[in-house]
C-alpha cells in the first residue's frame, strides 16, 4: 500500500492587482476601493474601532483582559489599514521582495485567532457591563468578518501525490 505525500497549494484572488486588460498608470488604484476585499477591510476596521471604543470607555474590571483586548484590536486595525494602503497605492509592485499574499494570509490567520481569543476573554470578564458586552459583540463580529475575508480571498486545496515509481 503506497501512501502519497500531501501537497497544499494556496492561491490568492485579490481584486487589487490589475489584469492584462486593465491600465497600470497612476499611483492610486481607482478600482480597488470598490472591490469585495477592500469593502471587507473597511468593515473590519470600523468594527474593530467600535469594539476598542466600547471597551476603552467602560470601567476596567480586569486590567489584564482590558489591555489584551485593546492591544489586539488596535494592532489588528493598524495591520488591516497597512494592507489596505498597500493595495490602494499599489506598493506590492514596488516592494517585490515581500510575498504580499502570504504575509496577508498569515496576518489574517494569526490576527483572527488572537481577536477571537480576546473577544472570548473580554466576554467572560464583562460581568454584565454594557460597554464590555458591546465590545465583545463587535469583537466577535470583526472575527467573523476576518474569517469571511479569509474564505473569500484564499483558496486552499490539498492534493495527494503518489510516490509510485510507475506513475
Amino acid at each position: 500500500m503506497s501512501h502519497g505525500s500531501g501537497l497544499v497549494r494556496t492561491t490568492c484572488s485579490s481584486g487589487g492587482a490589475p489584469g492584462p486588460g486593465q491600465p497600470s498608470e497612476g499611483l492610486l488604484d481607482p478600482v480597488y476601493p470598490l472591490t469585495q476585499g477592500a469593502l471587507l477591510k473597511v468593515a473590519q476596521m470600523v468594527t474593530l474601532l467600535i469594539a476598542f471604543i466600547c471597551v476603552r470607555s467602560s470601567l476596567p474590571i480586569d486590567y489584564g483582559a482590558h489591555s489584551f483586548f485593546e492591544v489586539v484590536t488596535m494592532c489588528y486595525l493598524i495591520m488591516i489599514l497597512v494592507f489596505y494602503l498597500v493595495h490602494l497605492f499599489r506598493f506590492y509592485r514596488v516592494l517585490t521582495c515581500i510575498s504580499w499574499p502570504l504575509s496577508e494570509l498569515l496576518h489574517y490567520l494569526i490576527g483572527t485567532l488572537l481577536l477571537f481569543i480576546a473577544s472570548i476573554v473580554i466576554a467572560s470578564k464583562s460581568y454584565n457591563q454594557s460597554g464590555l458586552v458591546a465590545g465583545a459583540v463587535f469583537g466577535f463580529l470583526a472575527s467573523f468578518l476576518c474569517l469571511a475575508s479569509l474564505w473569500l480571498t484564499y483558496k486552499i486545496t490539498c492534493i495527494t501525490q503518489s510516490s509510485d515509481a510507475s506513475a
